[in-house]
């Protein structure tokens, strides 16, 4: 057994699932130097929800966050998380557009890309697959795991042997409710390894205080990489800590090599980093750190969980915790049984809070639960609840093809939408993510622009020159 390779996710994951994805790029520079150093296998920083959140919240041009990570730390590999043909948006785009995106996530700095289908349907990670390995990228391709009566061990073994065959460089088991126990995660691991030649990438939570457990047993299971994370957001709803799995390992077969006086080194800057998202109302360590073992039976993502409380904050329904909580696999069940995790996680959630806040089941139905009912996403697990169905859709047809042949190529029309603000090629694939968003991003730019310099402003077409 060679040492485990160890994934640091405090540059993505870890403030997603503990503080809504908002550590910013100021925070994350002045620690490039020493994570540099450190010896990961990779370092995840980019894509799941940040490309949004630097848009949306923090004023920041993602892809400018991803070629400064990339020049600060170049001894590393780059990862990032790919929602298949949803890109990092909430809707399948045309395959000229995922493509695209692929190209240039590569080209800016990404070195492995982590694609993954909230339903596990291979045809919508196609696309996504083929081009990380044309603009070469290793592709890490994930199984979203669940359990339910259909997600079996089996289920997830002819999955893995069907990622081999589309040509994955690495499979990653993504826990992303930290649901995969100790025990199950050892026989998982063990079959996996018997029955694919790739390596097996493992990344959970620690939500039920059983995710350190279960990457030991991984570990022995001969599991090659683990995802984990430094511990001011290691831990709770994030990936168990990185320096405790890290002296576990020590002085064992598995030793991982980091560099553990460096690791305290790093806890310390980014305590100052989990302290600021604390204050400033981001990150609440009474629910993100307790351990809720009520979790293995809600099957609540970190991620999802922290939107969760944003909903009922804002509804002003917080008593409503638990309620919305306890819907949420009875909603999961009507749907087929998806896995919880983006774009699903968001759609079940939502619905699981408007049956609880509108009194009846199924009186508001919004549109993304519509679609899902509707094979809008792809092939659901299995069999949903036809009276639901029925009572969210009518009688509209169900769509049994990949999604995504419905859509024809869209990248000349976004950057024809979007020409007056286009300053670099990228800001085309913002625009067709989030074209609201990315909209107001890009007239902010510009206003900057021009009051640093009003002559940059073209009053012939009133534009901005690139």
């Amino acid at each position: 057994m060679s040492k485990v390779l160890i994934t640091d996710t405090i540059l993505r994951d870890a403030h997603q699932s503990q503080a809504a994805t908002r550590m910013r790029l100021d925070e994350m520079l002045p620690a490039c130097p020493m994570l540099d150093k450190v010896g990961y296998y990779s370092l995840e920083c980019w894509g799941g929800a940040t490309f949004d959140s630097c848009l949306r919240f923090l004023n920041e041009d993602p892809w400018e966050r991803l070629r400064k990570l990339r020049k600060a730390l170049p001894n590393t590999q780059l990862q990032m998380l790919l929602r298949g043909q949803n890109i990092l948006g909430y809707k399948h785009y045309a395959d000229d557009v995922v493509d695209e995106f692929v190209k240039k996530s590569i080209e800016n700095g990404i070195d492995i890309i982590r694609t993954f289908d909230a339903l596990n349907d291979l045809r919508n990670m196609e696309t996504a697959v083929k081009a990380t390995k044309k603009y070469g990228g290793k592709a890490e391709v994930a199984m979203s795991y669940t359990t339910s009566p259909v997600h079996t061990e089996e289920y997830f073994v002819n999955l893995a042997k069907e990622i081999e065959k589309m040509g994955a460089d690495l499979i990653c088991i993504k826990d992303m409710a930290g649901l995969l126990l100790p025990y199950s995660a050892y026989s998982l691991i063990k079959k996996l390894k018997a029955n694919t030649r790739l390596p097996i990438v493992l990344h959970t939570h620690n939500t039920a205080g059983t995710g350190s457990m279960t990457l030991i047993k991984a570990v022995e299971a001969g599991v090659d990489i683990i995802d984990t994370a430094l511990s001011p957001l290691g831990g709770g709803t994030s990936q168990p800590a990185t320096e405790s799995i890290v002296a576990t390992l020590a002085g064992t077969e598995y030793e991982t090599g980091l560099d553990v006086e460096l690791l305290a080194k790093l806890a310390e800057h980014f305590r100052g980093v989990a302290d600021r998202l604390t204050k400033d109302g981001w990150r609440d360590p009474g629910k993100v750190l307790a351990v809720d073992a009520k979790a293995l039976q809600y099957q609540v993502p970190g991620g999802m969980l922290s939107n969760l409380i944003g909903q009922l904050k804002q509804a002003n329904a917080m008593d409503k915790y638990y309620d919305v909580l306890e819907e949420v696999p009875r909603v999961r069940k009507d749907f087929g049984y998806p896995p919880l995790v983006t774009p699903t996680s968001q759609i079940v959630g939502t619905q699981a809070v408007m049956n609880v806040l509108g009194g009846e089941r199924y009186k508001m139905v919004t549109k993304e639960s519509k679609g899902l009912l509707r094979g809008e996403y792809g092939r659901l697990p299995a069999p949903v609840n036809e009276e639901v169905r029925k009572k969210c859709i009518g009688d509209a047809k169900v769509i049994t093809y990949r999604p995504a042949d419905d859509i024809k190529p869209e990248l000349d029309n976004y950057r024809k939408e979007v020409a007056k603000f286009i300053e670099q090629d990228e800001d085309v694939l913002s625009y067709a993510l989030f074209p609201q968003v990315a909209t107001k991003f890009f007239e902010a730019r510009q206003a900057k622009k021009l009051k640093a310099d009003p002559t940059q402003y073209n009053k012939a077409d009133g534009t901005m020159p690139i």
